[in-house]
């Protein structure tokens, strides 16, 4: 039997940020069905710990169970998944305003840009998402993802760098194919 008081602290308590659950554990799993799986799973386990909850900031916690319920699927299902190699060769950006795949990439369409976040390794994926999708600070990050203050930030770069690199490439084709 489910207890009303614990049953109302956790609609309080969790039920507002079961978008950005969803929305973490998309970009990590990227398919549909296993991220409602991962976040029904993370909800699950925040009520029955909904005790150690000790009123600290409810986003950071709930996305913290997220992540590791969706690393442990990750585990289970394609550990492929979380390898990065951070050895390849890096492309030089042309920083030219005025160079027409510049301006291209000004205009990039959310389609590519979702394609293009889908292409990053997880662990690029998952900062980049907590960042920019959920404006979380670099603490907030560091805290979910159990990393130092610096990995944050060194995946940020690195993710953004991959991230203009893809795009960079996909619009160089784009335009090449329109001429």
């Amino acid at each position: 039997m489910l207890d009303q008081s614990k049953t109302r602290r956790f609609e309080r308590i969790v039920l507002p940020h079961v978008k950005a659950a969803y929305n973490l554990a998309w970009w990590l799993l990227r398919n549909e069905q296993d991220a409602e799986d991962v976040v029904q799973e993370a909800c699950l386990r925040a009520y029955k710990h909904l005790d150690r909850f000790r009123g600290e900031d409810a986003r950071a916690w709930l996305l913290t169970i997220v992540r590791n319920e969706g690393y442990d699927w990750l585990d289970r299902n394609r550990r492929r998944e979380r390898t990065v190699s951070l050895d390849q060769t890096s492309i030089d950006i042309p920083s030219d305003t005025d160079n027409p795949e510049v301006l291209v990439m000004r205009n990039i369409d959310m389609g590519l840009l979702h394609e293009g976040l889908e292409s990053l390794p997880v662990e690029f994926r998952e900062v980049l998402v907590l960042r920019e999708l959920e404006e979380l600070s670099y603490r907030e990050i560091a805290t979910i993802a159990g990393i130092p203050l610096g990995t944050v930030m060194s995946r940020l770069a690195r993710g953004r760098k991959r991230l203009q690199e893809w795009l960079h490439c996909r619009t160089s084709e784009e335009v090449r194919d329109a001429v």
